[in-house]
């Protein structure tokens, strides 16, 4: 590394003489006059400019590495069942304990491996964890398509669990490669990657399950997928995972700094310590508040719009039902990518928060007055509210990049982003193998025993929602700040 030191000649110019590092200090000093530095200034702003820069490329694969674990995830739901009873072997009463067992099973084996992943990430480098975890999804989730018992889904199904330490390391590089200015934007990218990932895994999965069925003239004349109907979605998923593999392999820079790496293998912290550490069991608790409502509410959605009108729900029927899933999904999608990044900028993470939980408790009793709507053959005011609810409500989902924000600003360290982020995605990922059920059975009740007119699951979830403001008056203020204008925005302003 070169310095630059300028004297002045004879001329009253000035002569630059470059010293390294076998320069002594001293005389670098001496000959350093205000002149020096100004130029120091310059160099110093330059590389705030420069850490200001969002990396293009490596946010775009590392985006499309996060479409890896959700087109995973979502891809087998619609043929699981399917599956579970023809390949499976399994009477049709008992299809519903064991579907539910392997959609779980995923979330399950996350919780269990997420601290794991992180850790790893933390001492041995991002990129290697990274690449391992999609080869190895891809792989395990090709042989998922390959099962020919109930035995080998569920291992298959655990096994591609246990590779998803996508989600920590990906959400890690992202946090590196991102500034306090960048990070609204680049994480808004990143949320933006996973909701296309959730659209597009049940596409894969409905579209392509059965190919010698319902594409004689391409597959009916190939034996294999008459002997295995489900393969052909799963080595399409599995793709994903292998392209986003060899793409970080040869385009993914390790983001982990070697040096700080090892200084900080000195006086590492332990997960006990940094659970410990100010702020952060407060970031936790929000990050998974806000989670429990969303896993529940995406959980019921469909089920609500599939209940008969005189039980509380909607009757809607399985297109229209696919329809309002996609309309919320490509909103969340919109809402992320584009109002996020310049409403951060202006209320910073706790307005972000704010506003959602302000949304929240209105977006969800919507949906049972749209019930009453239809049972007061209110229709023109039910499709009036409920496809605006839809699409609006789905602002909240704005949310979910300002936790992840939280997170960011809490860590104590760079060196304890992966370890921090495991930690949010394990306790993440047993509230997803949780949540579903207790909220199945809950709606399920509501309805049964006709409890508040079938809206029982609805007011409770109102009322989860409204303790949400409390909880964020809790975040520390370093998680609380707006993104900090520039030098020349401050004098432009001005």
């Amino acid at each position: 590394m070169s310095h630059s030191s300028q004297s002045p000649n004879g001329n009253g110019t000035s002569d630059v003489k470059t010293t390294d590092e076998t320069t002594p200090l001293l005389a670098a000093s001496v000959t350093t006059p205000i002149l020096g530095a100004a130029e120091a200034e310059q160099i110093q702003q330059s590389e705030v400019n420069k850490n200001d820069q969002i990396p293009t490329l490596q946010v775009f694969v590392l985006s499309y590495a996060s479409l890896v674990e959700p087109v995973a995830f979502f891809s087998i739901f619609p043929y699981i069942n399917a599956m579970i009873e023809k390949v499976g072997g399994v009477e049709k009463e008992d299809v519903g304990f064991y579907s539910g067992l392997i959609e779980s099973l995923f979330s399950a084996t996350q919780m269990c491996v997420m601290v794991l992943w992180g850790k790893a990430s933390d001492r041995y480098g991002r990129k290697p964890i990274l690449v391992i975890s999609l080869f190895g999804i891809a792989f395990t989730t090709a042989l998922f398509g390959l099962s020919t018992a109930i035995w080998q889904m569920i291992l298959f199904r655990c096994l591609a669990g246990v590779f998803a330490g996508t989600v920590v390391t990906v959400r890690t590089m992202l946090s590196e490669n991102s500034s306090p200015k960048t990070q609204a934007t680049v994480f808004s990218r990143f949320a933006f990657a996973r909701n296309i990932g959730i659209l597009i895994g049940p596409v894969i999965g409905g579209a392509l399950e059965r190919p010698a069925e319902k594409f004689p003239s391409l597959f009916g004349r190939i034996q294999f997928f008459k002997e295995y109907p489900y393969a052909f979605p799963s080595f399409i998923s599995a793709l994903v995972g292998l392209t986003a593999a060899i793409s970080a392999a040869i385009i993914i820079k390790e983001t982990l700094d070697v040096q700080a790496l090892k200084d900080a293998s000195k006086n590492r912290m332990s997960i006990f310590d940094l659970i410990k550490y100010p702020g952060v069991r407060q970031v936790l608790l929000v990050y998974n508040y806000v989670m429990l409502l969303a896993i529940t509410f995406t959980t019921i959605f469909p089920v609500f719009m599939y209940t008969p009108i005189p039980l509380g729900g909607l009757s809607l029927t399985p297109g229209w039902i696919a329809m309002f899933m996609s309309l919320g999904g490509l909103s969340q999608s919109l809402w992320i990518l584009l109002v996020f990044p310049r409403l951060h900028k202006r209320i910073g993470t706790e307005g972000i928060l704010t506003f959602s939980a302000t949304i929240w408790p209105i977006f969800f009793i919507l949906h049972p007055t749209c019930n009453l709507f239809l049972r007061y053959d209110l229709k023109a005011l039910f499709w009036t509210v409920f496809p605006v609810n839809n699409a609006v409500g789905c602002g909240c989902a704005m949310s979910f990049a300002a936790v992840q924000l939280a997170i960011n600003d809490i860590a104590p360290s760079p060196e304890t982003f992966g370890t921090l982020n495991s930690i949010a995605l394990a306790l993440a990922s047993g509230l997803r193998a949780v949540a579903p059920a207790l909220s199945t059975s809950l709606y399920a009740t509501g309805v049964k025993y006709h409890i508040l007119g079938g809206h029982m699951f609805w007011v409770i979830l109102v009322a989860i929602a409204l303790g949400l403001p409390f909880f964020i008056r809790m975040l520390p203020e370093k998680t609380r700040r707006k993104v900090m204008k520039s030098d020349d925005e401050q004098e432009e302003q001005a």
